[in-house]
């Protein structure tokens, strides 16, 4: 069995392309109504397999440098969750976001591979600005924005369906030359 191809990896987490093989365990993670529960709710197998080919599959192609990956533990090979770098669907503004499976909260693996694909975005992509959003309750998530280095930049709402539902959202932005100016300075 040849080794997965990691495009991103940190101390403890590695980001590769979802493929095929990855859809029995996207859709489990998508039936669980506790991961999902700030992901606009549970999805039937079919609407994870529309899903999958969509958003994920398919735009790889046309969004070279975005998507949305398998977040894998490097100890052991096992997705512990997802990360993106994708566009806000309906809007040209791009999002970093995340979901871990139950057994991975808590641990900081949202936090440290969201800083490294948000770096990839700045660094790499060289996108002027990078965005986020999460559900107003949702407190976790909205730690884990500001600790990558986004701003918390009051509410918005979204009529895709996918959002449309959630009301407003906790809203987070950050452009490249502000979060360049205050790593340098933590650097220092």
């Amino acid at each position: 069995m040849a080794a997965p191809s990691y495009w991103l990896t940190t101390d403890r987490l590695a980001l590769r392309r979802f493929t095929e093989s990855d859809f029995d365990w996207l859709a489990e993670l998508y039936g669980d109504a506790d991961v999902t529960r700030y992901l606009g709710g549970v999805k039937s197998r079919a609407e994870a397999r529309a899903f999958f080919d969509a958003r994920i599959l398919h735009y790889y192609d046309e969004h070279p440098g975005l998507g949305m990956w398998p977040t894998v533990d490097r100890a052991t090979g096992v997705p512990v969750g997802f990360h993106v770098l994708n566009h806000i669907r309906g809007e040209s503004i791009i999002q970093v976001g995340f979901s871990l499976v139950k057994s991975a909260w808590g641990l900081g693996y949202a936090t440290e591979m969201a800083a490294a694909v948000l770096r990839y975005g700045f660094d790499n992509l060289k996108l002027p600005s990078i965005a986020a959003m999460a559900n107003r309750e949702n407190h976790a998530s909205q730690r884990v924005l500001l600790k990558i280095g986004l701003e918390r930049r009051g509410e918005r709402a979204f009529a895709h369906p996918d959002y449309a539902s959630a009301g407003p959202m906790a809203w987070f932005e950050r452009d490249a030359e502000a979060w360049r100016t205050e790593r340098a300075s933590n650097a220092r």
